[in-house]
């Protein structure tokens, strides 16, 4: 059974409980999920994956979180070409621009998107975003796979 590693960092538990919603769409999916925190790993650690998902809620002014999150970013997107990979995070205000700002910097880098636009909440998680986190999880065990 193939593994599915999912980073996130969470400020108030809402990225943190959207992660475990995509874990559980991997394992509906086949797969088993690993959920790690962004300060737990390194962006080597995911070299050798061939499809894994990466959480960070909106930040300041609709930005990724920037002691961690950001320079763990910029060090991975070296290695992000024909990954398969999921992005997801919460917000409290603004439309999303961090996500799609974040989008466009991993499909740049040859990225693939598990889900064109990522998926994000205001918020904790609702239906829709359980919804959406378990079909791109399950999406994730496939292409895991």
């Amino acid at each position: 059974m193939a593994e599915v590693k999912i980073l996130y960092w969470s400020g108030t538990g809402n990225t943190a409980a959207m992660a475990q919603l995509g874990a559980d769409g991997v394992t509906a999916g086949g797969a088993t999920p690993v959920i790690v925190p962004f300060e737990e790993t390194t962006p080597d650690a995911l070299a050798s994956e061939t499809a894994y998902a990466l959480g960070c809620p909106s930040m300041g002014s609709e930005q990724l979180e920037e002691s961690v999150v950001d320079p763990f970013v910029e060090e991975l997107i070296t290695s992000v070409s024909g990954k398969k990979i999921l992005l997801f995070g919460s917000y409290g205000w603004g439309d999303g621009e961090w996500m799609r700002d974040w989008v466009e910097q991993m499909t740049g880098a040859g990225a693939e998107m598990i889900e064109a636009e990522g998926v994000i909440c205001n918020d904790a998680p609702d239906s829709e975003a359980e919804e959406a986190l378990t079909a791109a999880g399950n999406a994730l065990a496939a292409a895991a796979n």
